[in-house]
C-alpha cells in the first residue's frame, strides 16, 4: 500500500462534536497505516485535556498525532499558525509513506487546509486601540451589541466573549465599510490545496444529544471541574481565546460564583448541541463529501470497515 500513496492526498473525516470522529480516525488509522491530523482549535493547548476530549498519551504513542499540544493555555494561535503546523505535518506525513487524516470539526480549520487564508483588509492599530478602549469601559457585550447591527451574520458565530474577533470584525467593518462576513464570501471560491477526499460521519440528533449528555457526564467525572480550576490558577491564566471553549467558559464562571456547578453542566450539554448544529451547517458548504450515517450501536471498527468497503485510501 505505501507505494501507492499519493502524495497530495489529503483524507478528512469531518463529523459534528461528539459524533464518534476520533475513534473511527484511529480506527481507520489501524487498518490503513494512517496517522492523525488534529483539526481542532482547542487540542492545541496544552494541558487543556479533559474539556477537549483529547486522545490519551497511550494512544498517541499507538497512532502519531499530529497538532496537538502546541501552545500554552495563555497564548493566543491564530488560524495562519496552524495551517503551518499542520502543513508541515502533512508533509511529514506523506514523506514517510503513511496516510493523514484530518479529524476535527473546527470549520475554520477544515477550510484553511482545503482553500488557503482568507486575505482581509490591513490592520488600523488606532482603529484597534479605541476599540479595545470601549471594551474595557463598556464590556465586551457592548461591542458584540454593536456589531450584531452591522454585521448580524459574524455575530451569530463569533462567541460574546471573543473580544479579539469582535474588535476585528469592528475594525474590518468601519474601515472598508462592509461586513468581514460579506468579504469572506468571496473566499468561498478558492482552489483546493490538496487532493481533498471528505468522509462524514452522521447521527441522528436525539442519538446525538444523547451522547453529548454521556460525554459531559464522562469529562466531569474525569475531573474537568478540576483541570479548569488548576488552570485558572497558574501565574499566566487563560488567554481569552482559551476561555470561551465550550467546557471551559462554563465551567469558568461557575469557579467566578455566577452560577452552580450543575447549573454549569447544564450550560455545557446545551452549548455544545448549538456547536453541533452550528457545525451542521458548515458541512453544507464541503463539497464531495461521502457521507455514513451511524447506528447507535455500532462500533467505531464496524464505521471503518465500512468506510473502506466504500472509499479508497492511497
Amino acid at each position: 500500500m505505501n507505494q501507492s500513496i499519493r502524495k497530495n492526498r489529503l483524507y478528512f473525516i469531518i463529523g459534528c462534536t461528539a459524533c464518534g470522529k476520533g475513534a473511527v480516525g484511529c480506527a481507520l488509522a489501524r487498518r490503513i497505516g494512517g496517522q492523525i491530523i488534529s483539526v481542532d482549535s482547542m487540542k492545541i493547548y496544552r494541558r487543556m485535556d479533559v474539556g477537549t476530549a483529547k486522545p490519551s498519551a497511550q494512544l498517541r504513542a499507538e497512532i502519531p498525532h499530529h497538532c496537538i499540544d502546541l501552545v500554552e493555555p495563555s497564548e493566543g494561535f491564530s488560524v495562519a499558525e496552524y495551517l503551518a503546523c499542520a502543513d508541515a505535518s502533512i508533509h511529514a506525513v506523506l514523506a514517510g509513506s503513511a496516510i493523514p487524516l484530518a479529524v476535527g470539526g473546527t470549520s475554520l480549520y477544515i477550510k484553511a487546509l482545503t482553500e488557503g487564508l482568507f486575505e482581509d483588509p490591513s490592520t488600523d492599530p488606532r482603529l484597534r486601540a479605541e476599540l479595545t478602549r470601549r471594551a474595557e469601559d463598556l464590556g465586551h457585550q457592548a461591542l458584540h451589541a454593536e456589531l450584531a447591527l452591522v454585521d448580524p451574520v459574524s455575530a451569530e458565530r463569533i462567541h460574546p466573549n471573543d473580544l479579539r474577533r469582535i474588535v476585528r470584525a469592528l475594525e474590518v467593518y468601519r474601515s472598508t465599510g462592509r461586513p468581514i462576513s460579506s468579504l469572506q464570501r468571496q473566499w468561498d471560491a478558492g482552489a483546493r490545496r490538496y487532493d481533498c477526499v471528505f468522509v462524514g460521519l452522521r447521527r441522528d440528533q436525539a442519538d446525538l444529544h444523547r451522547r453529548i449528555v454521556m460525554r459531559v457526564r464522562r469529562m466531569m467525572q474525569a475531573g474537568l471541574a478540576e483541570e479548569v480550576a488548576r488552570l485558572l490558577a497558574e501565574p499566566a491564566g487563560l488567554s481569552s481565546q482559551a476561555a470561551q471553549a465550550v467546557g471551559y467558559a462554563e465551567i469558568i464562571e461557575h469557579l467566578r460564583g455566577g452560577c452552580s456547578l450543575d447549573q454549569a453542566v447544564e450550560h455545557i450539554k446545551i452549548n455544545t448541541r448549538r456547536l453541533a448544529k452550528k457545525q451542521r451547517t458548515w458541512h453544507r458548504r464541503w463539497r464531495d463529501v461521502k457521507w455514513f450515517d451511524l447506528p447507535p450501536d455500532e462500533q467505531a471498527d464496524q464505521t471503518a470497515r465500512r468506510i473502506l468497503a466504500e472509499v479508497r485510501f492511497e
